[in-house]
């Protein structure tokens, strides 16, 4: 293999790895984005360990490191530096698929969980003082305002003491007081869900990425290591 060769093959495999990066800076700005404009988390309690925000914002930063590293060892040629980013690059795409298989899990429950957790809140909320439990209340009144909808089911489930916040009106001056009649409880399934894809094609198309970096640049590693191309 001649040198302009070898070099051309550093060259595309450091700009995979850059591209790789790009997308995990990508996912954990969307993470971010997600965090910002979710204000449910102290609703839905059951699924804190694979809260789709998180999940993209940790996964998007560990891919950024490591494909940083690469980038870095492919660079400046460097033997222990590549050695580390296979090792790992491949740990990575092992947790990948495990969170894979856990969202496919969590995926078919969503129906179960998201119901009984709306309704513990909406109970906390009713049995508060104005001074308790804020942060429940804070968030409920948000989901409703946003989705525009009034408690689990319906506006029943308030018992005649309606919260402002489903109050179709704005600002609610009228008596008596016009509410959103749908649940929450359909519209939230529906928003978790479509972030719940967004999250599982974010940590796929990673992945699959991250499979093309790896299959390209482990042989031409190999093949450095054999003709002895500077690599320390």
């Amino acid at each position: 293999m001649n040198c302009p060769c070898v070099n051309c093959l550093k060259g595309f495999v450091t700009f995979l790895n850059f591209v790789c990066w790009l997308c995990g800076a990508f996912i954990v700005g969307l993470g971010e984005f997600q965090m910002i404009h979710s204000r449910f988390g102290s609703l839905i309690t059951s699924f804190w360990p694979i809260y789709p925000a998180d999940t993209l914002i940790v996964m998007g930063t560990i891919a950024t490191c490591v494909c940083y590293l690469g980038i870095m060892g492919a660079l400046k040629e460097n033997r222990c530096m590549l050695i580390t980013f296979f090792i790992l690059l491949f740990i990575l795409m092992l947790v990948e698929l495990a969170m894979a298989c856990v969202f496919l899990v969590y995926e078919r429950k969503i129906n179960t969980f998201f119901e009984k957790d709306l309704m513990r809140s909406l109970e906390t909320y009713k049995n508060s003082t104005s001074e308790g439990n804020l942060t429940i209340k804070e968030d409920f009144d948000v989901v409703q305002h946003i989705f525009r909808c009034c408690g689990v089911r319906g506006v029943a489930d308030w018992e005649g003491n309606v919260p402002l916040s489903c109050c179709t009106k704005n600002p609610c001056n009228v008596i008596p007081q016009p509410n959103w009649q749908e649940g929450c409880n359909m519209k939230l399934r529906n928003w978790f869900a479509r972030n719940f894809l967004s999250t599982g094609a974010g940590v796929v198309s990673l992945f699959i990425l991250q499979f093309i970096c790896m299959c390209f640049t482990v042989p031409i590693f190999c093949q450095f290591s054999r003709n002895g191309y500077g690599y320390k």
